[in-house]
């Protein structure tokens, strides 16, 4: 019998959810200008607005996490996604500062169940030579409609305003909750459309997500080695590439003279081909070892950065630049995919746990941008400079990283337990 294909609905599902939940996040960025007007506020309340989604994204991570492990990805997901796009809709309601800091406060609260959710579902519902592509599928779309964002936010705005643009993007979400409530399941064996030749495809998948008996507590796996290491390169990497959404365009006019428009244009350019990053990790052949993959990749980041400072055309340079941005975005299918040959029934508490990091970077690395070019009056160098020491040591970090051998170590846990139920059963 020939399998069924229902699991490649469930990554359709997952990117559609994932590109709505940047347009959803990146659509204040390019909204800014009108509601700084309309509601008066100045620079440093808009940036403590942006701030808001940032801090509450990285607070709510791992109660997020933990609630997919302990209910479900349908049960969570569906909450979590009318209720940020509840808040996208309610930012269009705001009246003055503070209204709007609470929003996108509850806003990126809601958001924080997102991915590490996203992991556990494609963790369940795909076998392991799929699910490295189907992660590489949605970081690479997540990228291309980030940078598609910005334009299509514009547009809504000339249409019906800033407020009903962000009504309109809340619909999307309700619309993608209907779809999901009707035709997904947890388990792939409940699901009236999987075969039985899919069911036993996606059977290691489903017995290393379950819960054990006698398993450790997610928070002893959440301080082994593996873990801390798994979280470092990934806030390393984060460090490195809130530069590219936050600094970038400014860096382009102040340190290469750029106009805004060229900026604007040119600072496209990391995002565009970190997409390509991320597609290439899930084409590639499984023989490639994944750590050997994800190691060249920050390598490849450190030695482009420091090359792009030393590159005086600006074309070339910010080519240099995004070819570094597409190294590192080759590690993103693999560390995501880690969370689960790591975690394993706790998949999403452990993608939590590195998501926040990866969000405490996103905080962390503007501030530092800040303080590191107003007391040196604007070297953009040594800000870069931190970027490629960023690099390096998210490189060093795979030199220690084993998922694989974590899975392994997994999967003879979950047979042992087997059984062990199986012979307690006979028994009675």
């Amino acid at each position: 019998m020939r399998a069924s294909r229902t699991r490649h609905g469930v990554v359709a599902l997952a990117i559609g959810l994932a590109v709505l939940s940047y347009i959803q996040r990146v659509a204040i960025s390019e909204a800014a200008g009108p509601i700084s007007h309309d509601l008066r506020m100045t620079k440093q309340q808009m940036g403590l607005v942006f701030g808001a989604f940032g801090l509450s994204y990285a607070l709510f991570e791992v109660p997020m996490g933990l609630l997919g492990d302990r209910l479900g990805v349908r049960r969570v997901l569906l909450q979590v996604v009318l209720a940020w796009s509840s808040f996208t809709a309610l930012t269009g309601a705001a009246w003055n500062a503070l209204s709007l800091y609470a929003i996108r406060f509850l806003f990126g609260a809601g958001e924080a169940g997102c991915f590490p959710n996203l992991t556990r579902m494609l963790s369940g519902w795909l076998p392991a030579r799929e699910r490295v592509t189907a992660q590489a599928l949605m970081w690479a779309f997540t990228r291309w409609g980030g940078a598609a964002t910005p334009p299509l936010t514009l547009l809504f705005i000339r249409l019906v305003g800033w407020r009903w643009a962000f009504v309109g993007f809340a619909v999307l979400g309700v619309i993608w909750c209907a779809v999901f409530f009707l035709w997904f399941h947890d388990d792939p064996g409940k699901h009236p459309s999987v075969n039985p030749a899919e069911l036993e495809l996606l059977e290691t998948s489903r017995a290393l997500t379950a819960h054990r008996p006698g398993e450790a507590h997610w928070l002893s796996l959440l301080l082994t080695p593996q873990i801390a290491a798994l979280v470092l390169q990934y806030f390393c990497f984060s460090y490195v590439w809130y530069f590219y959404i936050t600094w970038l365009p400014t860096y382009l006019r102040e340190a290469r003279g750029q106009s805004p428009e060229r900026a604007a244009t040119l600072a496209m350019l990391p995002l565009l081909f970190g997409g390509f990053g991320s597609l290439a990790t899930g084409l590639a052949p499984r023989r490639l070892p994944r750590r050997a993959i994800a190691f060249c990749g920050f390598l490849g980041t450190a030695i482009l950065l420091f090359a792009f400072l030393r590159i005086h055309p600006v074309i070339p340079a910010m080519i240099a630049m995004g070819v570094a941005s597409l190294s590192s975005d080759l590690t993103m299918p693999i560390s995501w995919d880690a969370c689960f040959q790591i975690g394993g029934s706790y998949t999403a508490t452990v993608a939590a746990t590195m998501n926040m990091l990866g969000n405490f970077a996103g905080f962390i690395a503007p501030v530092v941008g800040g303080v590191i070019l107003e007391r040196t009056r604007g070297d953009w160098n040594l800000l870069i400079d931190t970027m490629v020491g960023a690099a390096v040591v998210s490189s060093l970090c795979w030199l220690y990283l084993n998922p694989e051998s974590a899975q392994r170590q997994r999967k003879k846990g979950a047979g042992s337990a087997l059984t062990r139920i199986g012979a307690e059963s006979l028994s009675h």
